[in-house]
């Protein structure tokens, strides 16, 4: 049974239409929950209050902190600065290997400790000299309206913005989104049909679409992440038919990282992924032709690595999440070569490093 839905978490919503039979239907995401009174969508956060749709976590948060920006994963924006990490509670796929269940899966808000209104947020990243704001830990998409006035606020006093998400979001307000959005990480799972419906509960064609739009409409920065799970999408020849479509679709400036699986939440009997597979898989597609393939989850400097598409030099190398040599200009010139390297950058004058800083922004009365 759907929990009531209180006057407090009543904050109005976008994107839904009245029905004959009297529900209204979200139109956020491909998954069209078709609504009665009290009635909450798939992700929970999203609910029927009355004759509205309203969103219940407007300014709400599972919890701050600051963090390197390459943990997002994203290695070519901004590399070395520092970003300013918040999501809320829910979800709207079902991930069975969600690394992120106890936020992502929860459907109580005991684990939205703080609050904090968009200038707020903006204000805290400004504080910690933080380059950008993004929304992670569960999809920004669900709480659509909050991350976007966080972006305006943001953006008002010059920080990013930076969304990481599955995608999964229909036409209109994917438009409205990453209209707001400075760069995004977006994950994809896989690339079979059969994995989305029966690993995620989703289907994969409207994340294509998401990518495709992301990459020829927008002017967002746009890295890709695939989190490899033994037995389940680490094959061969998925590998190879998901790099080939990157390349011809997107091209092979955008970076791919290939991450590792840790048991977890409802596939808590599937195996590790071992090293050799990610380093296999980032062969693969550096064969198919893609520049920057990355290695994640795992110790493996290669991996961490950023080589010029040029010369083949490294022009970023990482260990982790820490930059030890950085050879290009502020404009993404290869200091060897001259040949430019995709991405954003600046000037180079240090970085972040490995270390994590939680913040508090507000508790919750």
């Amino acid at each position: 049974m759907d929990e009531p839905i209180s006057s407090a978490e009543q904050f109005p919503a976008q994107y839904w239409h009245w029905l004959e039979d009297g529900r209204i239907q979200c139109d956020l995401c491909p998954r069209d929950c078709k609504l009665h009174e009290g009635q909450r969508g798939a992700c929970f956060v999203r609910g029927r209050a009355g004759d509205t749709m309203v969103l219940t976590t407007y300014g709400r948060s599972s919890g701050f902190c600051v963090d390197p920006i390459e943990k997002k994963p994203l290695n070519q924006f901004y590399p070395g600065s520092s970003v300013l990490s918040f999501g809320t509670a829910g979800c709207n796929l079902a991930c069975k290997f969600c690394q992120n269940w106890d936020i992502s899966k929860s459907r109580s808000f005991d684990k939205l400790l703080d609050q904090a209104s968009p200038e707020a947020i903006a204000r805290c990243a400004e504080q910690y000299h933080c380059k950008s704001v993004a929304f992670t830990y569960n999809d920004p998409v669900i709480f659509a309206e909050y991350a976007m006035d966080v972006a305006d606020a943001c953006h008002a006093i010059g920080i990013k913005t930076v969304a990481v998400t599955a995608g999964y979001i229909h036409a209109q307000p994917r438009r409205d989104f990453f209209a707001k959005m400075d760069a995004a990480n977006v994950d994809l799972k896989a690339f079979t049909e059969a994995f989305y419906v029966k690993q995620t509960g989703s289907h994969l064609q409207p994340v294509l679409d998401t990518l495709c739009y992301l990459k020829h409409e927008t002017d967002v920065w746009l890295e890709l992440t695939t989190l490899l799970i033994p037995g389940l999408n680490d094959s061969s020849e998925e590998i190879t038919a998901m790099s080939h479509w990157i390349m011809k679709e997107l091209g092979p400036g955008v970076p791919l990282h290939f991450s590792a699986f840790h048991p977890d939440y409802k596939l808590d009997d599937i195996p590790p992924t071992p090293p050799e597979t990610l380093i296999r898989a980032r062969q693969i597609a550096l064969d198919a032709g893609l520049h920057y393939v990355y290695t994640g989850n795992v110790h493996h400097i290669e991996g961490d690595t950023t080589y010029c598409p040029g010369c083949g030099s490294a022009v970023i190398v990482r260990d982790w999440y820490e930059i030890k040599q950085y050879h290009l200009t502020a404009e993404g010139r290869c200091k060897n070569c001259n040949a430019t390297t995709a991405g954003r950058f600046e000037q180079f004058t240090g970085q972040f490093g490995r270390q994590r800083i939680p913040v508090r922004i507000g508790a919750v009365a």
